[in-house]
């Protein structure tokens, strides 16, 4: 499942760097992640880096964009070609 920014996201950008994809950009007035970039850092890490940096727990997974395991490392092969 890809992830998405709520609400709560303070525009801080500290979660943009993280991202092994480039799927966190600047939206307005908060960051958004694009679900056809995002697999959560399957394949990089074992758990979504921008998880992990948002001070305030802004991100979280997109009921709109479920994927298991496989469509996930999928989507990092299709990616980055590995």
């Amino acid at each position: 499942m890809a992830l998405i920014i709520n609400d709560e996201c303070i525009a801080c950008a500290v979660c943009v760097d993280e991202c092994p994809n480039e799927a966190i950009s600047e939206g307005d007035p908060i960051f958004v992640i694009n679900p056809g970039r995002c697999t959560e850092c399957m394949g990089f890490y074992d758990t979504p880096q921008c998880v992990e940096v948002c001070p305030v727990d802004a991100i979280v997974p997109d009921p709109e964009h479920k994927e298991t395991k496989e469509e996930l490392l999928a989507k990092k092969k299709r990616l980055h070609g590995e």
